[in-house]
């Protein structure tokens, strides 16, 4: 692990827990924990209630009269569907309509957003709002080391979350602020492992104290600290698009499934609209498929999909084993013309392996009550 590694407020803990650390987005972060490891970390979501720390994930502040306006013409979605105390997903796109991040926007007023980009993608999403507010009255702040973020997920967090008293009344996708001693939390119904849950934004300085506490009344529950291994295979058995995989500079929205997250019918041009109008107008030459293993084959990012003749028509962009399936599932980016239930090949290694196309999710979604 490299000196220059930036680190959570909450490292201190994971390192009582015997966590083991990898790098992520330009920090050092909980892969997994001693004791249990990927497998029982994500059964634990799945089926009661584990809490990871998520606080290198980027943190900015969009204020200013017009900040809605400002950011729909910039943004993919589109701001206006939603209205304060609520969260949209949304991308930030280039001149070609890659996708530059994907991120989260909370939307407190019209005139200040709160914005949840990738670690390694803070920078730049900042720079390219900063470039695009000058002279309009817009300050855009990079919060990044200014707050740590808790994801506590699974079928009972929810429970566990309001026995603190927090709210969690809100619908998915809602947020509310909560005032405790002079600083303020923010509750989100949001999350990245397709189960109930919350994610809890606090100042770093108050990060500690909040871990503590969940932690302590989730003791009944069975809770689980969870690292980032356990994340991936969560958003992978739900078709969550990881950015640097299934979504890069490269890749855009339409090709990759995301067409729900642009605003088609905003009026004013925003990044890569104009791109993004004319793939989606031609259709995409190649699509994100989710593939489902009809053997034993684990695929992995970067492993080319083939058809019956061995010719490439496609690459993994993720791929795992799923501990909910007990078998290998994938998202790969394939030719168009290749569609559901058609059986195609991955070469794993000296061996093609069998896939079957499918649409993700290949877990149901559990993300709201009832």
């Amino acid at each position: 692990m490299t000196q220059d590694l930036l680190t959570s407020p909450l490292n201190a803990r994971h390192d009582q827990a015997g966590a083991k650390f990898a790098e992520f987005g330009g920090w050092s972060m909980p892969l997994e924990y001693a004791g249990g490891g990927v497998l029982a970390e994500h059964h634990a979501v799945r089926d009661g209630i584990g809490i990871f720390d998520v606080s290198h994930l980027g943190k900015a502040l969009v204020s200013g009269a017009g900040a809605v306006d400002f950011l729909n013409g910039v943004l993919a979605n589109d701001l206006r569907k939603i209205g304060p105390g609520k969260a949209q997903y949304t991308m930030l796109c280039n001149e070609s309509g890659g996708v530059v991040d994907d991120l989260i926007a909370y939307l407190k007023s019209d005139d200040e957003v709160f914005l949840i980009p990738n670690a390694a993608n803070t920078t730049t999403v900042v720079q390219v709002l900063q470039a695009a507010a000058e002279g309009t009255g817009i300050t855009v702040t990079n919060q990044h080391a200014d707050f740590a973020v808790l994801a506590v997920q699974g079928p009972k967090a929810l429970e566990l979350v309001s026995g603190l008293g927090l709210p969690v009344d809100m619908d998915y996708m809602g947020f509310a602020v909560v005032e405790r001693d002079g600083w303020s939390m923010t509750v989100c119904r949001t999350g990245y492992t397709g189960e109930l849950g919350v994610e809890l934004v606090t100042p770093s300085e108050h990060a500690v104290e909040v871990w503590d506490e969940v932690v302590a009344a989730g003791e009944q529950y069975g809770i689980r600290p969870c690292g980032l291994a356990a994340r991936d295979t969560l958003r992978t058995e739900m078709g969550y698009s990881l950015h640097g995989n299934d979504i890069t500079p490269e890749i855009n929205p339409v090709e990759a499934g995301l067409s729900w997250a642009v605003g088609w019918k905003k009026e004013e041009p925003f990044h890569g609209s104009e791109a993004l109008r004319r793939i989606k107008a031609e259709g995409p030459a190649r699509r994100m498929r989710g593939l489902l293993a009809e053997g034993r084959g684990i695929a992995r990012h970067g492993m080319a999909v083939v058809d019956d003749e061995g010719n490439q028509i496609g690459e993994v962009t993720s791929g795992t084993f799923s501990p909910t399936l007990k078998q290998g599932v994938a998202l790969a980016l394939v030719d168009a013309v290749h569609g559901l239930d058609e059986v195609v090949g991955v070469q794993v290694r000296n061996r093609v392996e069998k896939f079957r196309i499918v649409k993700p999710p290949f877990v149901t979604p559990e993300v709201r009550e009832g």
